[in-house]
């Protein structure tokens, strides 16, 4: 078996039914419904933890992110969160020989020193973990500094006016978009860069450019969306097309973002080649414009209980659909507990690569699941990580318990992690 390129494609918010493959009707998702109907879609997949910044860690190193005291999200003011010796996703990709990016929402912090300097070198970040480049935001679309990052350095810095902290962000004020925790200010060249309702187009034409960049390699595209964040800032070609207003809007522009990078794998012939997954960091947040999309009848996560932060269902099972052309079966449907921290095993397992004992450990093998043995039982547990470390929960077959403190947590582990 030939080793898949891969595209993995991380969305922001996205509920367990905020797709129609998934159930959602006050939506339409046309491309990534395709995606399901050309590949597999999971009923019980979960995030590594039920809000942003911790889901990320677990996704890409293996590890669940209370193991690292992370269990919020971090803002303007804060390093690096993965220790550049450890092991992640683009690391052990590179060391097999494949071209790595990471294009859009990066939220795991930048630099060594206490807090990052943002005229400077932001460095340690992505391509110290094993990126080749990274183009994107920072933190999130909601919270300063409202500029974007290119490899080490913030686009369109100006001497003459460096961005400071404190003060006002010179950024267009929308809903829900927090100007006063950790603001950054200053910077105007660099803040008219960051232009919420083009978002999803800059970082879509960056992640197709790359795409289409001739290599010899196989490649993998981490593309983490900002979407469905809010603040809910469709380009205006979206907005008014959905029956669920702006949040909904957002998920059309989300699925034709999905559509152009399924174009362009069918453009360069890599469509049969390349394994694309789809999932998002934690369950939908019920906010101001999702209350307004819950008004129109949209039930972002479904019939679970609970959001965003939670240790309900809602705030961390979440759409997990991988698709790869005559290895994966498609139109398959499976009700396997799985979480987004076995992604590290998964991919070393599909292209060969190695981790030692220290690496992902609690990441399991869900390939054998991927290629249609349904049988095969991967994981019989999962810890659940909400917002607050308090009120871990644990996952034991189909049953949960919760208010389980973190400190107290034995947690078993894959055979040969310590």
């Amino acid at each position: 078996m030939a080793r898949p390129n891969i595209v993995l494609i991380f969305t922001d918010d996205i509920g367990y039914g905020d797709h129609g493959c998934y159930g959602a009707t006050k939506v339409k998702t046309p491309n990534i419904d395709r995606l399901a109907e050309e590949g597999i879609r999971f009923t019980d997949a979960h995030s590594g933890a039920a809000v942003c910044t911790p889901s990320r860690y677990a996704l890409l190193t293996g590890e669940y992110p209370f193991r690292a005291n992370i269990h919020k999200p971090i803002f303007s003011q804060d390093p690096l969160l993965i220790d550049p010796a450890k092991t992640t996703l683009a690391s052990m990709l590179k060391s097999q020989g494949y071209d790595t990016s990471c294009i859009g929402k990066w939220h795991l912090g930048f630099g060594d020193k206490p807090k990052p300097d943002w005229n400077d070198e932001l460095k340690p970040g992505p391509l110290e973990l094993g990126f080749d480049y990274y183009f994107g935001i920072p933190v999130v679309n909601s919270h300063p500094p409202f500029v974007l990052v290119e490899n080490h350095y913030v686009l369109g810095l100006d001497p003459s006016d460096p961005l400071v902290y404190g003060g006002t962000p010179p950024t267009k004020e929308y809903p829900e978009k927090i100007l006063s925790t950790a603001p950054v200010s200053g910077g105007k060249a660099a803040h008219d860069l960051f232009r919420d309702e083009q978002l999803g187009t800059a970082l879509t034409e960056k992640a197709t450019e790359w795409l289409r960049q001739k290599r010899a390699n196989p490649f993998f595209l981490y593309f983490a969306t900002p979407h469905v964040h809010h603040p809910f800032t469709p380009h205006p070609r979206f907005q008014g097309t959905s029956d669920c207003g702006r949040y909904g809007d957002f998920i059309h522009e989300l699925d034709w973002m999905v559509g152009e990078v399924l174009s362009t794998l069918d453009e360069l012939g890599q469509r049969e080649n390349t394994l694309v997954i789809l999932t998002s960091d934690n369950g939908a947040m019920l906010n101001l414009g999702g209350q307004d999309a819950w008004r129109a009848g949209h039930r972002m996560n479904g019939d679970l209980l609970g959001f965003k932060f939670d240790a309900w269902e809602g705030g961390h099972r979440v759409p997990f659909i991988a698709r790869w052309p005559g290895n994966i079966e498609a139109g398959s449907v499976s009700d396997q507990l799985i979480c987004q921290v076995d992604t590290l095993s998964t991919l070393a397992s599909l292209t060969g690569g190695s981790l030692n004992s220290a690496d992902g450990p609690d990441s399991f093998d869900i390939s054998p699941v991927l290629m249609g043995n349904a049988d095969t039982i991967i994981r019989d547990h999962l810890i659940l990580a909400p917002l607050d470390p308090d009120n871990h929960g644990i996952r034991k077959d189909k049953w949960v318990y919760l208010g389980y403190p973190a400190a107290e947590v034995d947690l078993p582990v894959k055979a040969g992690a310590k």
